[in-house]
């Protein structure tokens, strides 16, 4: 990722559904992953993979959660929709998920997160809960998916992250917000710097392998992922009235359309080849300006350096639980 490389278009835009993305594209043969698979655009994302003949696996915590998609391609038709149990936030789970998996893998979204707790929790291995699931979890995934990935030929990792990002590099000094005050907001920026930096070391890494890795900013879409949000903070978003309805503010998507960006990364012919970028409403991003930016990839999330060094600290993490 750096400001030289040329930035990719595509004919999309942010209204544009997955399944429109798709349109013509015939996935027949692939195999595919999608963590959180189970619900909000992780659902709409598996959708439109199978939909195009995609054999998709939902890794969630709570498979029975993914009957209804599992029975909804249960029939005749193009594509296959499989369940599997995974706890991001336990690598002893993340550990007997890759052990069970056999054969070539052409594609993994990181799709799964958890956002804004409240309270400072660790995971079984010491780790912070936002970073420990969205980005170590993530990480020991996909590292332990190497060969799989690498088997398929040509395989893409997608990697969701967030615009929350933009104000929150990671911290190497304190990432456990051990000495620091905990603060919700800034744990769950922290992580999705991470997970932005997490692509960009698999771009530095495995390029010669035949994976690629892209990140990107799904947008404003209301999901499950806002559960730790009280009422009083959704009211301070303007996405939620005195009487407890939601709000669809004019820049909310659909769960569909909040899968798009997902869906393009992950199977569409226009970004064979392209790797270690950021991508958001289907679009490749420029480095962001200015001292408060709202749009782009901020420059601590895509420096090689920091990508490498985060590298380094989740390996160790790995190799001393």
């Amino acid at each position: 990722m750096t400001t030289e490389t040329p930035r990719l278009t595509t004919p999309f835009t942010a209204r544009t559904t997955a399944a429109e993305i798709l349109d013509g594209v015939d996935l027949t043969g692939r195999r595919m992953i999608v963590t959180g698979g189970a619900s909000g655009i992780g659902t709409e994302t598996v959708r439109a993979l199978a939909r195009a003949g995609a054999d998709v696996t939902v890794a969630t915590r709570d498979p029975s959660k993914a009957d209804g998609l599992v029975a909804e391609f249960a029939g005749p038709g193009p594509g296959v929709v499989r369940a599997a149990a995974l706890d991001l936030a336990d690598l002893a789970s993340v550990d007997a998920f890759v052990t069970a998996w056999q054969g070539p893998l052409h594609a993994l979204v990181a799709n799964a997160g958890i956002m804004a707790v409240p309270t400072r929790q660790l995971t079984p291995q010491g780790w912070e809960l936002q970073l420990g699931t969205n980005y170590l979890g993530h990480f020991a995934l996909v590292r332990g998916l190497h060969d799989n990935l690498r088997a398929a030929g040509s395989a893409r990792v997608v990697i969701v992250s967030s615009g929350a990002h933009l104000r929150e590099p990671f911290d190497f000094d304190d990432p456990q917000f051990a000495r620091q005050p905990y603060e919700p907001w800034s744990a769950y920026g922290r992580s999705k710097s991470a997970d932005i930096l997490l692509a960009v070391g698999i771009a530095r890494r495995w390029a010669g392998d035949g994976i690629t890795a892209n990140a990107l900013n799904p947008g404003y879409i209301h999901t499950n992922l806002q559960r730790h949000m009280t009422d009083e903070t959704l009211r301070a978003f303007g996405v939620l009235d005195e009487a407890g309805n939601r709000i669809d503010l004019p820049y909310y998507k659909t769960p569909a359309q909040g899968a798009a960006t997902s869906v393009l990364l992950a199977a569409s012919p226009l970004v064979e080849g392209v790797t270690g970028r950021y991508f958001s409403d289907n679009q490749d991003q420029e480095v962001a300006d200015g001292p408060e930016p709202t749009v782009g990839v901020a420059a601590h999330a895509v420096d090689p350096a920091a990508a490498d060094r985060l590298w380094a600290y989740a390996e160790e993490a790995l190799a001393s639980r």
